[in-house]
């Protein structure tokens, strides 16, 4: 199978890719991680997914808002102002409200292909 539903369950769920129980982060609002699982004591400091999430995330969003804008300009004419204001705020709420699953995803990725780099 291309794409693992147990993965993206583990991801959006922000759980230790491990035992699926732990969680990834530290409390509150921030892309920090724990330094090991609290439930099977994975260290989460050998993980390697650097700027790899926020990458994605410019191309995911990138490809699907922009055509999108281009087809409620064309159609609706909307000034400028709008369309900076709109496609602003939703990109801002889409990148912040998705980049810890999308993070913690890249986590499990790594966990399941090179489990040999976690020891």
């Amino acid at each position: 199978m291309l794409v693992d539903p147990q993965l993206i369950k583990t991801g959006w769920a922000c759980k230790c890719p491990k035992c699926q129980k732990g969680n990834l982060y530290k409390p509150g609002f921030t892309m920090d991680l724990r330094d090991r699982c609290a439930e099977c004591e994975l260290d989460f400091t050998k993980n390697d997914s650097a700027d790899g999430p926020a990458v994605f995330l410019i191309f995911i969003l990138g490809f699907l808002l922009v055509p999108i804008a281009l087809i409620v300009d064309a159609h609706y004419g909307w000034p400028v102002w709008l369309h900076a204001l709109i496609w602003g705020v939703l990109t801002i709420a889409l990148t912040v409200g998705s980049l810890r699953p999308l993070k913690a995803y890249i986590i499990a990725l790594q966990y399941k292909h090179r489990p040999g780099d976690w020891e």
